[in-house]
């Protein structure tokens, strides 16, 4: 049997193959998930069936990786869109804050270039629970620094586009 880990991976392994129809339908998934099978062989030309073995590939694949609701943080009560560079004094460090990821407040991590080590994209719901958080990032042992953007307007915030 399999062991089954807990462990944060990397969200993207390559690029997978894709055809202009698999470009198409993952735009119409992205822009209403809810849409049916039957709505989107209409779109696409292609029957039911066609589609849903084509989505079955593309979650096979990993290219579709979740189906969920976007919310709006605000409507929530989590008003305050942040995001947190740190600075760590190595990748033990680093790797420390993927503990992070189990925080509702915490939306996404991502290790970048530069001055600092990792990007958080949180949403705490006000200004005392971001000085919270902060005050845990900072106890992580390695962090040497944080430095926040709150966003003050959201103007586009959407995924990957799979066209070309």
């Amino acid at each position: 049997m399999a062991k089954k880990t807990n462990a944060v991976q990397p969200i993207s392994s390559g690029p997978v193959a894709l055809d202009a129809t698999d470009r198409k339908l993952l735009s119409l998934l992205a822009e209403d998930s809810s849409r049916s099978y039957v709505e989107l062989g209409n779109l696409l030309n292609l029957s039911p069936p066609a589609v849903h073995e084509r989505v079955k590939r593309l979650k096979r694949d990993r290219v579709i990786v979740a189906t969920q609701a976007k919310l709006d943080g605000c409507k929530v009560g989590r008003t305050l869109l942040t995001f947190v560079l740190v600075t760590t004094n190595g990748v033990a460090s680093t790797k420390r804050l993927l503990a992070l990821s189990s925080l509702p407040e915490v939306e996404e991590i991502h290790t970048v270039a530069g001055d600092s080590a990792v990007m958080l994209k949180v949403r705490p719901r006000d200004t005392e629970g971001l000085e919270e958080l902060l005050a845990r990032i900072e106890s992580i042992e390695g962090v040497e620094a944080t430095r926040s953007y709150i966003a003050l307007s959201t103007f586009l915030e959407r995924g990957p586009s799979p066209e070309l």
